[in-house]
């Protein structure tokens, strides 16, 4: 049995996951993650910055992905857009023109493509400024132009009805949809892609006001006809205005003929409302050799410009994060390979509270005495033998700030297996001492870090109770609190959904540098 999953279905998953972000109900986070994607260890490979391996999407990935997170971000109504392919205005070219009917047997001419929304009916111009194409001067399937003319004018204008953009007579009418905002275009700048505007139907700005309303009006302007193409101009014709029939009312047409009685051009004097489908009824009275083919093109079901979503086929979102060095919550000092987008983590002492705040870390840290062996390096274990229990402490440096002397640590299952790449769970003599997952102790022996070596003690009177620290007369905010030199991640690490994880090239932080990530997401 064939089926498909519709355009307009995947326009409404896109619009369904924005309203979902911005439920004040939930919360979503872009994060970085994975420091050492190269070392052994579940979930990496030692060629991952030559041969990037594919995500895996099970469940013991999911929760990998959060043992690894670093810190993140969370996604507001600032940095999330609906986008659209970039097709930028080039004099000299062929755009298609907006019609309800391409498909597999009747494509877009110029590009050949059976959907709409794959074709080139839009433009931007240098102005920033969305434009669809009306017209495009293209006449019937076997004339010299049945492509459409070239376009030779830039639209610029910002009139609400369709219109010429200049005096060349390229045959080109345009409808103009919105402008891209600067801030937009500062946050979202991409060559493939074109924001679009969010809260379309609800905005209160003055332009998408008056540009919605012409669109549509309860009495006069659904589904109103804007552009009858000419798919066969026939012989044998007369000039006049004629009606337009189909499953609406009240719109008309005027047709112009040439010597030989055949169409030549036509133009909406009404546009009548209600249409779904339509034809000309040109008075034919007996027999003609020749018949003409006039196609009226049904508009979106309120018109253009009421809801460019549909219109316009928003499948695609793009979300925006930037990582800077504003926070200690974002250390400048550490790498990440993964980025990914998780909904609804928890605060740490509940698996129901949902973290609210505008940004985390998700890495635990240590706070250590001013004697210290060696140095820390990204991505190397870390251990401590513990007093009274049988086992060690384990974890992977994420960060080591030389001023105020704090590590950042993550751990994952690859610390606790004797084979850490598969995750092998065949007993060995070792489990009873390996495989415990352990905490760092203020009291139990010294911090010890492998290839290269380091050694240093906890300073268990650092930042009692507190998430500040004075260095140098410099008062430092640490992002979170630390009790006997030791602090815990600021989201329950277990908690959230994951879903979306790209794997990147290590990148490699600085604080002379800023990390903008662009997700897309396709629906």
């Amino acid at each position: 049995m064939a089926a498909i999953v519709t355009d307009q279905f995947r326009i409404l998953n896109a619009s369904n996951f924005i309203d979902s972000v911005l439920d004040s109900n939930n919360s979503y986070y872009v994060f970085l993650g994975l420091s050492n994607p190269t070392n052994t260890g579940f979930g990496r490979t030692t060629t991952w910055d030559t041969n990037i391996p594919n995500p895996i999407d099970n469940l013991e990935y999911s929760s990998h992905y959060k043992d690894t997170a670093l810190f993140g971000k969370k996604i507001t109504s600032s940095n999330i857009r609906r986008v659209i392919r970039n097709v930028t205005w080039t004099s000299n070219t062929s755009y298609d023109m907006y019609r309800h009917d391409y498909s597999i047997s009747n494509p877009a001419p110029n590009s050949n493509l059976s959907r709409l929304y794959d074709s080139n009916f839009y433009v931007i111009n240098s102005d920033y400024r969305v434009y669809i194409c009306i017209d495009n001067g293209s006449y019937g399937p076997s004339s010299e132009n049945s492509k459409g003319n070239k376009s030779l004018d830039e639209p610029t204008f910002t009139d609400l009805e369709p219109s010429v953009a200049g005096e060349s007579g390229d045959g080109y009418r345009w409808k103009y949809l919105f402008s891209v905002s600067p801030s937009d275009i500062i946050k979202f700048d991409s060559t493939e892609y074109i924001v679009v505007p969010n809260d379309w139907k609800t905005s209160t700005n003055s332009e998408i006001v008056s540009i919605r309303e012409n669109g549509y009006s309860s009495s006069t302007n659904p589904n109103q006809i804007k552009q009858v193409y000419i798919a066969n101009g026939g012989e044998g014709y007369e000039s006049g205005i004629f009606d337009i029939l189909g499953d609406g009312i009240g719109a008309k047409v005027s047709i112009t003929v040439d010597t030989s009685k055949k169409i030549t051009s036509t133009q909406v004097t009404a546009g009548g409302y209600g249409y779904t489908w339509a034809i000309v009824d040109l008075k034919r009275v007996g027999s003609i050799p020749n018949p003409a083919k006039l196609i009226p093109i049904i508009p979106p079901s309120k018109g253009h410009g009421y809801d460019i979503y549909t219109e316009l086929g928003t499948d695609k979102i793009l979300i925006y994060a930037r990582f800077d060095d504003s926070t200690k919550d974002f250390p400048t000092d550490t790498k990440f390979s993964q980025v990914g987008i998780i909904k609804n983590p928890t605060i740490p002492s509940s698996d129901s509270v949902i973290f609210t705040e505008n940004q985390y870390s998700t890495l635990s840290g240590i706070a250590f005495t001013s004697g210290f062996s060696g140095s820390p390096s990204i991505g190397q274990e870390i251990t401590q033998t513990l007093s009274g229990q049988i086992g060690t402490a384990r974890g992977y440096v994420a960060s080591y700030d030389k001023e105020t002397k704090v590590l950042k640590y993550f751990r994952d299952r690859s610390l606790y297996f004797e084979n850490s790449l598969k995750i092998d769970q065949t007993d060995y003599n070792k489990v009873s001492s390996e495989s415990k997952v352990l905490s760092f102790e203020s009291s139990a022996e010294n911090i010890v870090g492998s290839s290269p070596s380091f050694t240093s003690s906890i300073d268990t009177t650092f930042a009692s109770n507190s998430n500040k620290i004075t260095v140098g007369g410099k008062v430092i905010d640490l992002g979170v609190t630390f009790t006997g030199g030791l602090s815990n991640p600021e989201i329950n690490t277990k908690s959230g959904e994951i879903i979306y994880i790209d794997n990147r090239p290590l990148v490699t932080r600085d604080i002379r540098q800023k990390e903008d990530i662009k997700i897309i997401l396709e629906f």
